[in-house]
């Protein structure tokens, strides 16, 4: 006779039982007015189960219901003791497991704690599955949090997908579910099933903080252990040092997928390895200071381009396993290549294997669909203001720079979080306490962020893409700032390629285009970018958004890299655009490498190269990206031919270079300008040459007289090329 009533044997039977633990594994019971000691097991594939104790002599269970409930009652024992079960199915050989339901807590205190407060920076290390051993039994520890599920259980390949076997032990003070699982080991597959209602059915649920997942289309996570070994000591402890507000920063951003692909293949992406071999020389070669990836957690769908997310925590199997991104990454260092990561934090997909909903209500996004959707890309918000989503988050932010030795982070798409009527209409969105449209949880969230990477991680950077004016994004939120190294110089971007699109012309009537961003230019820490937002949805690419015949279009992006190269900021351009691929970018092909057996293209490419290594070794080019003290303006007034002078210094004023730029295909034989000495000046770069597909018009040297011009004391006569930049150097 069972010691369970029917109706919990029904429960345990069909799924419905929320606390397994109650029920499976050792438990005192009274039989006849006598303590006795049950041991129970649900295995529905089993045909008998038979237990071995670590002492005695082997005993069946007992069934108790067809579906695979079985118990033994012990009338000589009462307390637990060791035991392995050998089960016998139906179908196949006999196997022996260990009962998960023997073993006790094993989340600590201090964890509990932490997560309780949302202040748990390194909640990677105990949620999600750990491979680990717990009395000695190899296994892996599995903790989800899903506050209001009825119940939850751990389902994979180890347990034919049935949400029966495993249910887990509920805290229900933090809303976390945990189980350890004997024998679950590396590459074993998993997922989450989670339970809203008794009599609702189960939802599959990919672990939020999984550290693998299967390959698309499949969705479900992957038990994983790294076993790398870190050799890129000498560069964290340089970039603990920090300063790189006045060093050169010049940033590559590429898509891992569509660098370059393998043309035998389907689809033929390069591994994380891989990439490393071919991407590393390239950016040495090219002088690159740091590469950005566009997005590499786990997301569903290649056209989102890594955007919509459902695994934070694992790096995309499209291009290997975790070790082999550790693998780029200290390739990165070891030729003194940092590496930065986009991170977006402020939404994610919808699919129903992610955190859409995932104990049945809006555990990480709003209720509120006018404050948890986003229209314009089909995704949900996350709700900043839960501890679960703090502890996610900024967890996360930690853990890529913590496993991964990441140097920077990306936000993407700050302006959505800051602002409560991001992209709506009146009357769809609900203002804040104060009435206002400043999302105030997330400008916290961001705050907090920013302070725990910098405390964790001195050095490490990280940068907004942020399209409005908000006041101090990269200023220190000890201030009132939201605490950023750098933010993304959107009006320089926009107002720079609107102007470049324009027939020369026409550029005279739109001078202040150039100019106008040197008068917010030092309210923050800016970064140029040229990034892949710019050259795809039929914005067409850099070289094609130019003007004129192709020897103008080149010319005119050679004279673009050149102004942005002397005006203050770091730089960033997108991968393609460092030879002037024609086509658009897009994620499904590789770059046109091809091209560059056309001069125009090798100059591209030349050109790019030299402005990196004259960057990098010419301090007038970025110690004083933010003062005034390392810039002036030499002329902006001459409109009607298109020229921009302008001086930048190095934090040694007398260390300066002189930047002449011509936006227009005129000629000028000689042309005066104002310098600030009577020396020679030696032409150390001229977008013209003809190493980079120019003319070769213009000069090496030229002196300089006494003499007022431009509000300086001394002038020169220079040759200046046509849509061209040139930079000059004291010869003293």
């Amino acid at each position: 006779m069972a010691t369970l009533h029917i109706d919990e044997i029904r429960s345990v039977s069909n799924g419905a039982h929320g606390d397994l633990f109650s029920v499976l594994g050792f438990h005192k019971v009274n039989v006849s007015g006598k303590d006795k000691l049950v041991l129970r097991c649900f295995r529905p594939d089993a045909k008998t189960i038979m237990a071995l104790p670590e002492k005695g002599k082997p005993f069946e269970l007992d069934r108790i219901s067809d579906e695979g409930l079985f118990e033994k009652v012990l009338p000589q024992k009462k307390t637990p003791f060791g035991v392995k079960l050998v089960v016998t199915p139906y179908v196949g050989e006999s196997y022996e497991i260990e009962d998960a339901y023997h073993f006790g807590p094993l989340i600590s205190d201090f964890d509990l704690q932490l997560w309780g407060e949302g202040n748990h920076h390194h909640a990677y290390r105990f949620m999600g599955a750990h491979i680990r051993e717990a009395e000695g039994v190899k296994g892996t520890h599995f903790v989800v949090t899903a506050p209001s599920a009825a119940r939850v259980s751990v389902i994979g390949s180890f347990n034919n997908w049935d949400g029966r076997i495993h249910g887990m032990r509920k805290y229900h003070e933090q809303g976390l579910w945990e189980i350890f699982i004997p024998h679950v080991g590396e590459g074993d597959l998993y997922k989450f099933e989670v339970k809203v209602h008794a009599d609702t059915p189960p939802m599959k649920k990919a672990d939020p903080y999984g550290r693998l997942c299967e390959m698309r289309p499949g969705t479900a996570s992957v038990v994983w252990k790294t076993a790398f070994s870190w050799d890129d000591q000498d560069w964290v402890e340089k970039r603990g040092e920090g300063g790189f507000h006045e060093k050169p920063v010049s940033i590559y951003e590429i898509h891992p997928g569509s660098w370059k692909r393998k043309a035998d293949q389907d689809p033929g992406f390069l591994n994380y390895r891989e990439l490393a071999d071919d991407l590393v020389p390239y950016l040495s070669e090219m002088g690159f200071t740091h590469v950005e990836l566009m997005p590499v957690a786990e997301h569903p769908y290649d056209p989102s381009w890594g955007y919509q997310i459902t695994g934070y925590f694992a790096p995309t199997s499209r291009f290997g396993n975790p070790d082999d991104l550790r693998y780029f990454v200290d390739k990165c260092h070891q030729a003194e290549i940092g590496v930065i990561v986009d991170w977006v934090p402020a939404h994610f997909t919808k699919d129903d294997h992610g955190l859409r909903r995932f104990d049945g209500t809006a555990l990480y996004e709003h209720e509120d669909p006018r404050m948890g959707e986003h229209k314009d890309w089909g995704t949900l918000i996350f709700n900043f203001g839960r501890t679960e989503v703090q502890n996610f988050l900024l967890s996360n932010a930690v853990y890529w720079i913590e496993e991964f030795h990441i140097d920077g982070l990306r936000v993407d798409a700050v302006a959505s979080m800051l602002y409560l009527d991001y992209s709506r209409e009146e009357g769809e969105w609900i203002p804040n306490q104060y009435g206002g449209r400043e999302n105030l949880d997330a400008i916290r969230f961001l705050q907090r962020f920013n302070e725990v990477t910098h405390l964790y991680f001195p050095g490490v950077l990280t940068f907004a893409e942020e399209s409005t004016a908000w006041p101090g994004v990269s200023q220190p939120t000890s201030s009132g700032g939201l605490g950023f190294d750098f933010k993304w110089n959107m009006g320089w971007m926009n107002d720079t390629l609107d102007y470049m699109e324009k027939d020369p012309i026409y550029r005279k009537y739109h001078q202040g285009q150039l100019s106008f961003s040197m008068i917010y230019a030092f309210s923050e820490q800016f970064v140029l970018p040229l990034s892949h937002d710019e050259v795809v949805h039929m914005k067409k690419s850099l070289v094609s958004k130019m003007p004129g015949d192709d020897w103008q279009k080149f010319a005119n992006l050679r004279l673009l890299y050149t102004y942005m190269y002397g005006h203050p900021g770091k730089k960033l351009l997108f991968m393609g655009s460092e030879f002037g691929q024609w086509s658009e970018w897009t994620e499904a092909y590789s770059l046109d490498w091809h091209l560059l057996q056309w001069d125009s293209h090798k100059g591209i490419q030349n050109l790019v190269k030299d402005l990196n290594h004259l960057y990098k070794s010419e301090p007038s080019f970025f110690e004083v990206d933010s003062r005034w003290e390392g810039f002036q303006w030499i002329d902006i007034t001459d409109a009607d031919n298109s020229l921009l002078s302008f001086i930048r210094r190095s934090n040694d004023p007398e260390d300066y270079l002189v930047f002449i730029l011509n936006f227009t295909p005129s000629y000028h034989e000689v042309y005066r300008f104002g310098v600030p000495e009577a020396c020679k000046y030696e032409v150390i770069f001229n977008s013209d040459s003809f190493h980079y597909g120019g003319s070769d018009a213009g000069q090496i040297e030229v002196q300089g007289v006494k003499g007022s011009w431009h509000n300086q004391p001394c002038f020169i006569n220079i040759t200046v090329p046509p849509l061209a930049g040139v930079v000059l150097k004291p010869k003293r």
